[in-house]
């Protein structure tokens, strides 16, 4: 009798670490499909997933376990010659600065436009920081409604706006002393996480009439996707035939 309860409690054991495995194969998978939605994201990056063993003390004695993790590639996406007077594609490290909801985030989709008041804002319609606050372009924005030819905006590789032939203001463009702790705030949104902002250094280009691309990779996502299916579903069968020898113990310890 007590044969079969260690026979069942190593069962249950094997039930847990199914059970944590299939969670973590469907979290890889979730990781997976949210980058294969955004391939087309100007500026988005790409999250890798990956287990680390841990190792802690628990009542005298070291326990070790798999914990999930979830890692943001920065890797440098391809840049996309658009034409766009207000797109802007980063080449290097840094990131432009915009503010929503009173909020500051960091993020490298550089798809901008004026609106009617002159403000300049990304898709989602948050400001885009520059040197001196909000980059505001009244005057330039009704040159643009009145036809004005004469009028033309031009964005230099280190982020200065010059206006017919003036230097206006200059894009906002920071960098992280730390990138490894930056925390993701939606698709394309950042914070700093625990690094700290730096201004931006000469290694980082502003880029105009381009857009970055986002850099996840169809065929390698779609790769993903199935290995963790295929993972998912070994571990499906496992957890039956777990189920079943659990069965069969059981209905025999009640024979005593």
């Amino acid at each position: 009798m007590q044969t079969v309860k260690q026979s069942n409690n190593i069962m249950l054991d094997r039930y847990e670490v199914q059970v944590q495995a299939m969670n973590m194969m469907s979290k890889a998978q979730d990781v997976s499909a949210n980058n294969l939605a955004n391939i087309n994201t100007p500026g988005y990056k790409g999250d890798r997933f990956f287990l680390r063993l841990l190792t802690e003390e628990v009542n005298g004695k070291e326990v070790s376990r798999i914990v999930p993790r979830q890692h943001v590639n920065l890797e440098q996406g391809e840049l996309e010659m658009t034409g766009g007077q207000f797109d802007f594609a980063l080449s290097g490290e840094g990131f432009f600065v915009v503010e929503e909801d009173n909020q500051s985030f960091l993020t490298r989709n550089g798809r901008f436009q004026l609106d009617n008041n002159g403000f300049l804002r990304n898709e989602r319609g948050a400001h885009v920081m520059g040197e001196a606050g909000r980059i505001y372009m009244p005057e330039f924005f009704h040159a643009m409604q009145d036809g004005q030819m004469e009028s033309r905006l031009e964005v230099n590789r280190d982020g200065s706006i010059v206006i017919n032939g003036e230097v206006f203001d200059r894009l906002q463009v920071v960098r992280l002393d730390d990138p490894s702790q930056i925390e993701r705030r939606g698709n394309t949104y950042f914070t700093p996480g625990n690094s700290r902002l730096l201004p931006k250094d000469a290694s980082t280009e502003v880029i105009q009439g381009h857009i970055e691309k986002g850099n996840t990779q169809a065929l390698t996502e779609m790769s993903h996707m199935m290995r963790n299916m295929q993972m998912f579903e070994a571990q499906q069968r496992a957890l039956r035939a777990n189920d079943d020898s659990l069965s069969q113990a059981t209905r025999t310890l009640g024979r005593f």
